[in-house]
């Protein structure tokens, strides 16, 4: 039987990241095995809560943030199916590049812990100087984000020692797996789909098809609602659910027959692969014509002057709605047209932002995701 509570393994040592305090926090709570409460600059316990809950916040990227209550058990549930899949064990290396307050991160550290890994923890950090502590520690297992491995790859280091890669958290863009092979030459590079409420959903490897995620991760189950092959929303039961928000809510999670859904948009082939199209809510209609805003981030992020990209829907009088893509630094005339051809070119006409617009002060999320809601006030206030 799995215990119910999370604990360090007598094995996992942290290599780097102490200078953290909120690590530190970390570190401390997980070893107690307490229910605790993550937030922005502090770790709370959980006294009145049941034993073994965890509070996390979501990341606030379309909306405000909520907090996410799920029990250790639901986490640890997936640290024993990662251990059997990939061969984690004590002799390995887990970096993470992003903050302790990332559910991504979080699942990491926490994971690490639990298997006996040591821990890098290198949230905060420059791409250079985190490429060569992933070298000089000889990191063998790396979590993150596309856009935390797209900065990785800009110093050029050489990671020969990883053998596992697991990105999450956003839409791989095109190119990013060939930089990532060339990088890590003894990498196996796992894409996975999840959300902060339901952790992991499907993953994929090599094999997966370019554009989808990859099959339902050990224990999930997943339903579409829409015929079969059609694109509708992702429905999903498993053991990794988390039990509610303790703060806040949102119109786009739904419960049904013990399945929740997050709002996304999604489909499943016949081999059982799934294609995921982007958030319900972010659909935009442009001349009769459905559009998600995911598919042009992802095909802008490629360009590797964009290091960010977020694309919004603005007011139109001729077609009622145009897509607007607001980039991180300066987009001069022809940066500008250069992404606006490649839009088109990839897009259609109809599809395609009809304006990219730079930001020099470009916000982001604490999970290093754009803010939507910020960008969207700045485009209202003539942008």
């Amino acid at each position: 039987m799995i215990a119910a509570t999370f604990h360090f393994h007598q094995d996992c040592r942290i290599l780097q990241g102490t200078e953290d305090p909120l690590l530190g926090d970390l570190c401390a709570a997980l070893r107690s095995g307490a229910s605790f409460s993550i937030g922005l600059d502090r770790i709370e316990q959980l006294p009145g809560a049941a034993r073994g809950i965890l509070e996390s916040r979501s990341s606030g990227t379309t909306g405000a943030a909520k907090a996410i209550r799920r029990s250790h058990g639901s986490w640890i549930t997936s640290f024993e199916v990662n251990a059997a899949v990939l061969g984690i064990t004590p002799r390995d290396t887990c970096a993470v590049l992003g903050a302790p307050q990332h559910s991504l991160a979080l699942y990491a550290i926490a994971e690490a812990a639990w298997l006996g890994a040591d821990l890098l923890c290198l949230g905060g950090k420059r791409p250079g100087t985190q490429a060569t502590a992933l070298h000089e520690a000889a990191a063998t297992l790396l979590y993150a984000t596309p856009t935390q491995l797209r900065l990785l790859c800009t110093p050029g280091q050489r990671l020969p020692s990883v053998r596992h890669i697991l990105c999450g958290g956003g839409r791989m863009p095109e190119g990013l797996r060939a930089r990532l092979a060339a990088l890590c030459p003894n990498a196996a590079l796992r894409e996975f789909y999840g959300a902060a409420e339901t952790s992991f959903i499907a993953w994929g490897d090599a094999a997966t098809p370019e554009g989808a995620v990859g099959r339902a991760y050990p224990g999930v189950e997943i339903q579409i609602d829409a015929p079969e092959g059609a694109f509708g929303e992702i429905w999903v039961r498993s053991p990794y659910l988390f039990e509610g928000y303790a703060e806040g809510a949102s119109a786009d999670t739904r419960w049904r027959d013990g399945f929740v859904t997050v709002g996304e948009i999604g489909r499943l082939d016949v081999a059982g692969v799934l294609t995921v199209a982007g958030r319900r809510s972010r659909m935009v209609t442009v001349a009769d014509q459905n559009v998600f805003p995911e598919d042009i981030e992802a095909l802008l992020l490629a360009d590797p002057e964009v290091a960010h990209c977020a694309v919004l829907p603005r007011p139109d009088p001729r077609r009622g709605v145009q897509l607007v893509a607001v980039i991180a630094g300066r987009c001069d005339a022809a940066c500008s047209e250069r992404l606006l051809a490649l839009g088109r070119a990839a897009l259609g006409p109809l599809a395609a932002p009809r304006r990219v617009i730079g930001m020099a002060e470009f916000p982001l999320t604490p999970s290093g995701k754009p803010d939507l809601r910020a960008i969207g006030r700045w485009l209202e206030a003539g942008a």
